[in-house]
């Protein structure tokens, strides 16, 4: 009975792993079949390579330690850029939600960093920060805006009624940041970090293009593209999209564990 009872979670499992399988290889089949039709169909290696080649130069660069250094600064810069537009937004969102001085001062500041083109930005940065900093610091100007619209409108829900039961029930200011506050503004800041790393991740890479440090992913997309060597500028827009859906991976289970431990 016991061996049966194994058996049966062990072919559930295996029938789970090969679901999970077919759901991520059978897309990613499809669409490089459909790649390498369009390339052989456009008969232009320079403007489509095939996947073959650039594939080829993934691997060529994945084995340089010049591809892993670009690879762990380009992270770098940009986690940097995001935790400090982070720590930027939070500290305003409570800023501008506790004093309406404050509010009335900073929040016009903050809606036209928010409008303001990426592009515009990297070329005014560029006058005041060596091109090191330009990605880390153009990484936390577009977090900024989304952190602080998130818990400022995580601020403004926060239950009134819950406030004043744990004043009836006279909880300290600790008590009732754990048990009231967090809690309510969990949700607000998980979608906020989540949108945020996106734009992070992007405007940084954007920055690294236009500026580009010594080492970085957009430094070499940069080279790549004025080489014309198509097959390394595709493998570096893989190693970027794969690099973003890690990260993204990575902060939702992060959350998730957070928000439902």
């Amino acid at each position: 009975m016991m061996n049966t009872i194994m058996l049966d979670n062990y072919m559930i499992r295996k029938s789970d792993f090969i679901k999970k399988c077919a759901k991520i290889l059978l897309p990613l089949a499809f669409w490089l079949g459909v790649w390498q039709i369009a390339a052989m169909t456009a008969g232009f290696p320079l403007l489509l390579p095939t996947p073959i080649s650039v594939g080829c130069a993934l691997l060529e660069m994945a084995v340089t330690g010049a591809f892993w250094r670009s690879v762990v600064f380009s992270l770098g810069r940009v986690l940097c850029g995001m935790l400090l537009g982070s720590m930027l937004g939070c500290v305003l969102a409570l800023m501008t939600w506790r004093f309406s001085i404050a509010d009335m001062l900073l929040s016009p500041a903050i809606r036209v960093i928010r409008a303001t083109p990426v592009v515009s930005f990297i070329l005014l940065v560029y006058l005041w920060v060596t091109r090191t900093q330009i990605p880390s610091v153009i990484s936390a100007l577009m977090v900024l805006p989304v952190i602080w619209s998130s818990l400022r409108a995580g601020l403004d829900s926060v239950d009134g009624q819950l406030l004043e039961m744990a004043k009836a029930y006279r909880f300290g200011r600790m008590k009732t940041l754990r048990l009231v506050w967090l809690p309510s503004l969990r949700a607000h800041m998980s979608s906020g970090i989540s949108t945020g790393l996106g734009l992070a991740w992007k405007s940084g890479i954007a920055a690294e293009v236009i500026c580009p440090p010594r080492y970085a992913i957009g430094t070499e997309l940069s080279k790549a593209k004025t080489a014309l060597q198509s097959p390394r500028l595709y493998a570096w827009t893989i190693v970027i999209i794969i690099l973003s859906l890690t990260l993204e991976s990575i902060l939702q289970r992060v959350l998730r564990k957070k928000i439902h431990p």
